[in-house]
């Protein structure tokens, strides 16, 4: 078995995985479909999500989602700065930033990287790289696009409507579209896109919106049942003041999530959940409350590489179970390597501290100037978990 290194570094990289032996990476020749002694593997989430089910305290499965859905929130700006020349329109007060096809360029890096577990994208981008280009045919990844994008997420330059206004639910794909690219009556057919889905909800303490934002995931429930369609659970702290103190917004966000799934049978619930970190007491009360009820924490704002490293460490020791980072790995210097090494840290490899030193490393050896140096970029900041 060839020795794990930094993905992404050299065409002889191989990530080691025992259920995707003939996974090629970037810059590799051959290629899964060429090699006839290749199969299709088991997608990686199913397998992971079966240990856990099967054993919910002894397993040590850890789920990786890389969230490159960002279109759906921050429109323009959502593939990253451009850094060096700009190669179109150049605004000064807003800066230079990457085009559509820099971003799916980074996507189907990830996705021939192959160490995550599943990319999520918007359905306009599965259907380029899913539909089209057939990247998760032979793929171990499981590919998901978001279902609805509620209020809270509209991040666009100059909106108030992350901040300012309580999230009001809204959807722009369709089911039938995430899974075909079209309206198609027979939800049996074999899908072409994907079949699972981020489906998000915001409760913020105002009775009018919490009361329709359950009344639309109801609906969303029972469209995804008809549709044979999987979905997780996104579920965000208030987007504004709710009126009860800040230490206790890791409860009220526990209780809204346990109350609006007591009445759902396990056709309709979601396969797991993606929330904030509100620390480890919160989370652990949750992860214990239901051990089939699989706990994700989401990234938040970029920061340093330790908050990345130092938050999937964190959130796997009190008992989650997947995570899915989005601005951490896209606004990362090397996201390849990033990714790596978050990797190498939930699998216990490396601590926090020492995986970015070694990122650090990967940067200089590759010629990568780093947004920070080593010694700022060892310190730990406060991390936004919302998208303003």
């Amino acid at each position: 078995m060839s020795q794990r290194i930094h993905s992404g570094v050299t065409s002889e990289c191989l990530t080691e995985r025992s259920d995707f032996l003939c996974l090629n990476l970037p810059g590799a020749e051959a290629s899964v479909a060429s090699d006839p002694s290749c199969h299709i593997p088991m997608k990686t989430l199913d397998q992971k999500l079966a240990n856990i089910h099967a054993d919910p305290h002894g397993a040590k499965d850890f789920i990786i989602a890389d969230a490159k859905d960002a279109d759906m929130a921050f429109g323009v700006t959502a593939p990253g700065p451009q850094r060096g020349s700009c190669r179109h329109g150049y605004n000064e007060s807003e800066g230079c930033w990457k085009t559509l096809e820099d971003y799916r360029r980074q996507i189907r890096e990830v996705i021939t990287q192959g160490i995550v577990d599943i990319v999520l994208v918007s359905a306009s981008n599965l259907e380029q790289l899913a539909m089209r280009e057939k990247l998760f045919a032979n793929s171990a990844i499981t590919p998901a696009a978001r279902a609805n994008d509620t209020s809270d997420i509209w991040a666009v330059r100059g909106g108030k409507y992350p901040t300012h206004h309580p999230s009001r639910s809204f959807r722009t794909a369709t089911l039938s579209h995430i899974k075909y690219g079209r309206l198609e009556d027979n939800q049996h057919k074999p899908f072409i896109g994907a079949d699972l889905g981020l489906y998000s909800i915001t409760f913020t303490n105002d009775i009018d919106w919490d009361y329709k934002a359950l009344q639309d995931f109801n609906q969303f429930r029972l469209e995804a049942e008809q549709a044979n369609f999987r979905y997780f659970l996104e579920v965000f702290n208030p987007n504004v003041d709710p009126g009860i103190p800040n230490e206790k917004v890791g409860a009220f966000l526990n209780d809204h999530i346990v109350r609006c799934l007591a009445g759902v049978t396990s056709v309709g619930r979601p396969v797991f959940l993606k929330i904030p970190y509100n620390g480890p007491g919160p989370l652990e009360e949750l992860v214990s409350y239901d051990p089939h009820l699989v706990v994700g924490i989401l990234g938040g704002s970029a920061g340093t590489t330790l908050d990345a490293f130092q938050l999937i460490h964190d959130a796997k020791k009190y008992g989650a179970r997947v995570a899915l980072f989005g601005r951490k790995i896209n606004l990362s210097e090397h996201p390849l390597a990033f990714i790596e090494f978050l990797r190498r840290v939930v699998d216990e490899e490396v601590t926090p501290t020492e995986a970015v030193k070694a990122y650090h490393g990967v940067l200089q050896q590759l010629g990568i100037k780093p947004q920070r140096h080593l010694r700022s970029d060892l310190v730990l900041t406060t991390n936004k978990m919302s998208y303003k």
